[in-house]
């Protein structure tokens, strides 16, 4: 542990009022200034942080900060999407997704259990307007390898419904984390939640990910509320067509003449994906004004 002096580093993990910070004088549990709490601020796993004599002292600029769980500074997302057991759900994953777009973080879905289910209706949606997708074949070397290299250099953090198998790829990717999995939970559909708080795990090939809880266990609305008027942006595949619509305050979700509702009609963008932001955009509609505050 760093008893002295003055070093930089980044928060593994946030636990009781402990952070636990890597630096290049090693890996060691310190406290944070008193003065953050005044403010309001609390430091997060991912934060790069300065630490004198034992304590964290500053906390450096964001890109970006996930409320729930505190996560800073993501590079990507890594959607963890089963053919089965559970089930895809699009429209909670289009809500994650257009999270992280709202926030500047790449998405990338990674589909498991392709031996026993069919991944081509959710690659293809999601394929077609641009997210990197990949599929988790245990029986394939060059598969892990994919992933190994997609993680490399970069912070992530993996999440999806619980049972999906977040935990069972990490470890395929870096044998070394060996982190609990849970069982399939047949009477609930879903997986026990074997993960309790974010934390960065360093990977031996380099970079970090964050294991977080799954889906299940958050409602969208405690990562970050997107204003309808903003939805739109969200959703990669319409900028083409917002920028061209004939209405300056068109929704986009049935308007005659609208260049999205056109788009979709014609089979250029996904259906699916346009039924979550009609979705998405009525739940909008109901926020009251202090909850956007």
């Amino acid at each position: 542990m760093v008893n002295a002096g003055k070093t930089s580093g980044i928060i593994l993990k946030c636990l009781g009022g402990l952070y636990t910070v890597e630096s290049p004088d090693g890996i060691f549990e310190c406290k944070a200034r008193g003065i953050f709490r005044k403010k309001g601020i609390s430091p997060s796993v991912g934060d790069n942080v300065i630490v004198e004599n034992g304590v964290i002292s500053e906390i450096g600029e964001r890109k970006n900060f996930l409320i729930r769980p505190p996560l800073a500074n993501l590079e990507q997302i890594i959607f963890i999407v089963s053919t089965v057991s559970p089930v895809p759900n699009f429209l909670i994953l289009d809500k994650f997704i257009a999270i992280a777009e709202y926030k500047n973080i790449e998405p990338v879905i990674i589909i498991t259990k392709i031996d026993l289910g069919d991944s081509k209706p959710i690659k293809d949606v999601y394929s077609s307007i641009g997210i990197k997708v990949f599929e988790a074949d245990y029986n394939s070397a060059s598969s892990i390898q994919a992933v190994r290299e997609l993680l490399k250099g970069k912070i992530s953090a993996f999440t999806g419904n619980s049972g999906a198998g977040k935990s069972t790829l990490l470890n395929a990717v870096d044998p070394d984390l060996n982190i609990p999995t849970g069982e399939i939970s047949k009477k609930l559909g879903r997986g026990r939640h074997t993960t309790r708080h974010a934390e960065l795990y360093r990977l031996k090939d380099g970079g970090y990910i964050a294991d977080t809880p799954g889906f299940s266990t958050f409602e969208t609305n405690r990562y970050d509320i997107i204003r309808k008027e903003e939805l739109a942006g969200c959703f990669r595949e319409f900028v083409d067509y917002t920028e061209n619509c004939l209405f300056r305050d068109c929704s986009h979700t049935c308007e005659k003449g609208c260049a999205v509702v056109e788009a979709v009609a014609n089979g250029i963008i996904p259906k699916i994906r346009h039924e979550s932001y009609c979705a998405m955009y009525d739940e909008a509609k109901q926020l009251k004004e202090w909850e956007l505050k």
